[in-house]
C-alpha cells in the first residue's frame, strides 16, 4: 500500500484470496484491505493517537438518511454525551479532494449535524469547523485535540 502523511503505524494485516484484510480495530472484525480503507484505517489511528480522541467514542461506517436515501459515513466522533463531533470523509490516495467531496461530506453532516469535518485521503487531509445556522464551514489549520 502507498505511503500516506500520518506517523507509521503497525496494522494486522492477513491474506486472503487474491488479496489482504486489516484488522479493524474500531469494528472488531477484518475488512478488504482497499486503498480506501488504508486512508481510513491511518485516519482512525491518527485521530486515537494523535489527537487522543478515545476509540470507544467513533463509530464506523454506519448508515444514514439524506433525502431518503441510504448512505454510509466513514467515521464518526462522538463527545462523552453522544452527540457528533467530528464526521470523517476518506478517499483512495488517487482521489482529489475537491469541491465535490467537500460537499458530499457536508450533506452527509447535514443529517449528523457534527461540529467538525475531517476530509482526507491520506495524502492531503483538511479540517473545518462548521456553521451550521448559515449551512457554511471555515477551514481550520488542524483538527483540534480531544479534551474531556
Amino acid at each position: 500500500m502507498k505511503q500516506l502523511n500520518f506517523p507509521a503505524y503497525e496494522f494486522k494485516l492477513r491474506k486472503s484470496g487474491d488479496g489482504f484484510q486489516i484488522l479493524d480495530e474500531f469494528r472488531k472484525k477484518w475488512i478488504s484491505l482497499t486503498p480506501e480503507e488504508w486512508v481510513r484505517q491511518h485516519t482512525l489511528r491518527w485521530i486515537v493517537t494523535a489527537k487522543l480522541y478515545p476509540a470507544g467514542l467513533i463509530a464506523v461506517e454506519k448508515r444514514i438518511t439524506i433525502n431518503g436515501m441510504e448512505r454510509r459515513f466513514d467515521a464518526v466522533v462522538f463527545d462523552r454525551e453522544s452527540n457528533p463531533l467530528i464526521i470523517v470523509e476518506c478517499k483512495a490516495p488517487e482521489v482529489r479532494i475537491t469541491e465535490e467531496v467537500f460537499d458530499q461530506a457536508a450533506r452527509y453532516n447535514l443529517s449528523v449535524n457534527a461540529a467538525f469535518m475531517l476530509i482526507t485521503n491520506g495524502l492531503t487531509h483538511y479540517c473545518c469547523k462548521m456553521d451550521h445556522a448559515n449551512q457554511a464551514y471555515s477551514f481550520l489549520k488542524e483538527l483540534p485535540e480531544y479534551t474531556e
